[in-house]
């Protein structure tokens, strides 16, 4: 069992399979139920969720400044975070959201020893608001917080249930990889996190763990180290 995780979630994934909602609160609340198992079991957890369920970069509007298009993304972040640590109160789960800028009283700045705190003292601690500028990912953010606080393993929960050698939507022969290098994802270009992520994860040597959120009790059987989705190892 992992001690020390940073789970990544898309904020596509709150929303489920439908898209006349921004939340499915069926999802949000099994997400939390899980946490809190895995929170209760002694590991300490940290979330990062992406803002996809809100906001879509440019998609909305191609001419649109890049910079303006990313601040419109890490807002909708920390409307998440909000969201998703309330689901853990009801859950009898204590949340911390911290972002990198000042958002009124509704959340803390990124302090990292605060973080360590709240963790330590049994807390979930949502990371909002991405690094605080344009032209970085979420993937990016949450290596970034998993190196800073030495991590076991960074959990990217996906709508599909690991890394494939082709796209198993269009492809049924397509196989799914349980190993890959991240040498590999940062030499080929493959589109499985942000490159600027794995690169960065290559170079702290910070494993990675590729699942399927939708998979039963995914999140609880990833921390447990059950063999699941695609693991990104850091060997060559």
């Amino acid at each position: 069992m992992y001690q020390r995780i940073i789970l990544k979630l898309s904020g596509e994934a709150l929303a489920g399979d439908r898209n006349d909602v921004r939340f499915d609160q069926d999802v949000v609340m099994d997400i939390a139920s899980q946490i809190k198992e895995v929170v209760q079991a002694g590991t300490q957890v940290a979330l990062v969720i992406g803002g996809g369920n809100f906001w879509r970069g440019r998609s909305a509007n191609s001419q649109m400044d890049r910079s303006k298009a990313d601040q419109i993304g890490m807002l909708a972040t920390v409307m998440n975070a909000i969201y998703m640590a309330d689901a853990l109160r009801q859950q009898a789960v204590e949340a911390v959201v911290q972002t990198p800028f000042p958002v009124g009283a509704m959340t803390e700045l990124f302090q990292k020893d605060q973080a360590l705190r709240h963790l330590a003292s049994g807390r979930v601690v949502i990371f909002a608001g991405g690094l605080g500028h344009p032209f970085f990912s979420t993937d990016t953010i949450t290596a970034l917080r998993g190196a800073e606080l030495e991590a076991d393993v960074l959990l990217f929960a996906k709508n599909v249930d690991g890394v494939y050698d082709d796209d198993p939507q269009t492809n049924p022969e397509a196989k799914k990889i349980d190993v890959l290098p991240i040498s590999r994802i940062v030499r080929e270009h493959l589109k499985v996190i942000d490159l600027t992520a794995a690169a960065f994860c290559m170079e702290q040597k910070m494993p990675v763990l590729i699942f399927g959120l939708k998979e039963k009790n995914s999140i609880h059987r990833a921390v447990q180290g059950e063999k699941i989705g695609t693991l990104v190892t850091v060997e060559p």
